[in-house]
Protein backbone atom coordinates (compact mmCIF):
# COMPACT_ATOMS: atom_id res chain seq x y z
CA UNK A 1 0.00 0.00 0.00
CA UNK A 2 1.36 3.41 -0.89
CA UNK A 3 1.87 5.46 1.82
CA UNK A 4 0.47 9.60 2.10
CA UNK A 5 1.66 11.73 4.51
CA UNK A 6 3.41 15.24 4.91
CA UNK A 7 7.27 15.09 5.66
CA UNK A 8 8.56 16.61 9.45
CA UNK A 9 11.82 18.77 10.03
CA UNK A 10 13.85 15.57 10.89
CA UNK A 11 12.57 13.33 8.13
CA UNK A 12 15.15 14.45 4.92
CA UNK A 13 16.99 10.76 4.71
CA UNK A 14 13.30 9.83 3.36
CA UNK A 15 14.19 12.20 0.28
CA UNK A 16 17.46 9.72 -0.45
CA UNK A 17 15.07 6.98 -2.16
CA UNK A 18 13.17 8.67 -4.53
CA UNK A 19 11.96 7.08 -7.77
CA UNK A 20 12.90 8.44 -11.52
CA UNK A 21 11.29 11.40 -12.53
CA UNK A 22 9.66 12.49 -9.50
CA UNK A 23 11.57 16.16 -8.97
CA UNK A 24 13.24 17.82 -11.93
CA UNK A 25 16.71 17.54 -10.50
CA UNK A 26 18.39 15.09 -7.60
CA UNK A 27 17.50 15.51 -4.32
CA UNK A 28 20.47 17.73 -2.86
CA UNK A 29 20.38 16.69 0.98
CA UNK A 30 21.61 19.89 2.25
CA UNK A 31 18.48 21.57 0.35
CA UNK A 32 16.20 19.16 1.80
CA UNK A 33 16.94 19.77 5.33
CA UNK A 34 16.86 23.31 4.87
CA UNK A 35 13.53 23.27 3.36
CA UNK A 36 11.84 20.86 5.79
CA UNK A 37 13.59 23.03 8.43
CA UNK A 38 11.51 25.87 7.63
CA UNK A 39 8.25 26.17 8.98
CA UNK A 40 6.73 28.13 6.19
CA UNK A 41 7.89 25.33 3.37
CA UNK A 42 5.80 22.24 3.68
CA UNK A 43 6.17 18.73 1.83
CA UNK A 44 3.45 15.93 1.27
CA UNK A 45 5.20 12.65 0.30
CA UNK A 46 4.06 9.61 -1.73
CA UNK A 47 5.74 6.09 -0.22
CA UNK A 48 5.68 3.12 -1.75
CA UNK A 49 7.92 -0.07 -0.42
CA UNK A 50 10.41 2.88 0.96
CA UNK A 51 10.50 4.61 -2.13
CA UNK A 52 9.57 8.28 -2.89
CA UNK A 53 6.82 8.02 -5.88
CA UNK A 54 5.10 11.53 -5.70
CA UNK A 55 5.39 14.57 -4.16
CA UNK A 56 3.37 18.35 -3.65
CA UNK A 57 5.10 21.18 -1.98
CA UNK A 58 3.32 24.19 -0.70
CA UNK A 59 4.34 27.24 0.94
CA UNK A 60 2.18 28.90 3.86
CA UNK A 61 2.24 32.71 3.58
CA UNK A 62 0.84 35.78 5.86
CA UNK A 63 -0.40 39.24 4.68
CA UNK A 64 -0.91 41.96 6.61
CA UNK A 65 -4.48 42.35 5.54
CA UNK A 66 -5.57 38.99 4.91
CA UNK A 67 -5.51 35.37 6.39
CA UNK A 68 -2.72 33.13 5.98
CA UNK A 69 -2.99 31.43 2.83
CA UNK A 70 -1.05 28.26 0.91
CA UNK A 71 0.57 28.72 -2.14
CA UNK A 72 1.10 25.30 -4.01
CA UNK A 73 4.70 25.25 -5.88
CA UNK A 74 4.59 21.71 -7.53
CA UNK A 75 2.99 18.32 -7.94
CA UNK A 76 4.98 15.49 -8.99
CA UNK A 77 4.36 11.57 -9.66
CA UNK A 78 6.80 9.01 -10.95
CA UNK A 79 5.50 8.04 -14.38
CA UNK A 80 5.43 3.84 -12.98
CA UNK A 81 2.57 5.68 -10.70
CA UNK A 82 0.82 7.89 -12.66
CA UNK A 83 -2.94 7.02 -13.09
CA UNK A 84 -3.61 5.86 -9.67
CA UNK A 85 -4.74 8.47 -7.96
CA UNK A 86 -2.17 9.58 -5.96
CA UNK A 87 -1.56 13.34 -7.09
CA UNK A 88 -5.21 13.54 -6.18
CA UNK A 89 -3.94 12.12 -2.75
CA UNK A 90 -0.72 14.04 -2.45
CA UNK A 91 -2.70 17.27 -2.86
CA UNK A 92 -5.88 16.37 -0.66
CA UNK A 93 -2.92 15.67 2.47
CA UNK A 94 -1.16 18.96 1.15
CA UNK A 95 -4.31 20.85 2.16
CA UNK A 96 -5.45 19.38 4.73
CA UNK A 97 -1.99 20.12 6.08
CA UNK A 98 -2.69 23.95 5.22
CA UNK A 99 -5.55 23.37 7.06
CA UNK A 100 -4.14 22.69 10.28
CA UNK A 101 -2.16 25.69 9.84
CA UNK A 102 -4.80 28.04 9.44
CA UNK A 103 -4.53 28.93 5.73
CA UNK A 104 -8.11 30.25 5.11
CA UNK A 105 -7.37 29.33 1.24
CA UNK A 106 -4.95 28.02 -1.19
CA UNK A 107 -4.06 28.46 -4.68
CA UNK A 108 -1.49 27.43 -7.52
CA UNK A 109 -0.70 28.19 -10.66
CA UNK A 110 -0.18 26.22 -14.43
CA UNK A 111 0.44 27.00 -17.79
CA UNK A 112 -2.67 26.94 -20.09
CA UNK A 113 -1.36 23.88 -22.39
CA UNK A 114 -0.37 21.91 -18.77
CA UNK A 115 -3.15 19.43 -19.29
CA UNK A 116 -2.65 16.72 -16.38
CA UNK A 117 -1.62 19.59 -14.09
CA UNK A 118 -5.13 21.44 -14.80
CA UNK A 119 -6.99 18.00 -14.53
CA UNK A 120 -5.72 17.09 -11.31
CA UNK A 121 -6.44 20.85 -9.36
CA UNK A 122 -10.18 20.47 -11.18
CA UNK A 123 -10.30 16.65 -9.94
CA UNK A 124 -8.83 18.39 -6.11
CA UNK A 125 -11.56 20.72 -6.06
CA UNK A 126 -9.69 24.09 -7.39
CA UNK A 127 -11.82 26.49 -9.33
CA UNK A 128 -9.63 28.15 -12.30
CA UNK A 129 -9.91 31.71 -11.79
CA UNK A 130 -9.79 34.67 -14.70
CA UNK A 131 -6.58 36.49 -14.74
CA UNK A 132 -6.71 39.57 -16.53
CA UNK A 133 -3.05 40.34 -15.98
CA UNK A 134 -2.04 37.50 -18.02
CA UNK A 135 -2.81 38.48 -21.33
CA UNK A 136 -2.04 35.79 -23.28
CA UNK A 137 -3.87 33.27 -21.22
CA UNK A 138 -0.52 31.28 -20.65
CA UNK A 139 -1.14 31.26 -16.95
CA UNK A 140 -3.94 29.41 -15.07
CA UNK A 141 -5.02 30.33 -11.69
CA UNK A 142 -6.69 27.50 -10.05
CA UNK A 143 -8.19 28.69 -6.15
CA UNK A 144 -9.28 25.99 -3.11
CA UNK A 145 -11.55 28.77 -1.41
CA UNK A 146 -12.28 26.82 1.35
CA UNK A 147 -8.68 24.33 2.22
CA UNK A 148 -12.03 22.39 4.04
CA UNK A 149 -13.88 22.29 1.04
CA UNK A 150 -11.02 21.08 -1.36
CA UNK A 151 -10.21 18.46 1.61
CA UNK A 152 -13.92 16.58 0.79
CA UNK A 153 -13.04 16.46 -3.22
CA UNK A 154 -9.69 14.36 -2.31
CA UNK A 155 -11.34 12.25 -0.18
CA UNK A 156 -13.66 11.37 -3.43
Amino acid sequence: MIEVRMLQVDEARVLAQVADDVFDNPVDPQQAAAFLADPRHHLAVAIDAGQVVGFASGVDYLHPDKPPELCINEVGVAPSHQGRGLGKRLMACLLAHGETLGCASAWVLTEQGNRPARALYEAAGGVREPDESDADGQVVLYAFGSVSDADSAGSA
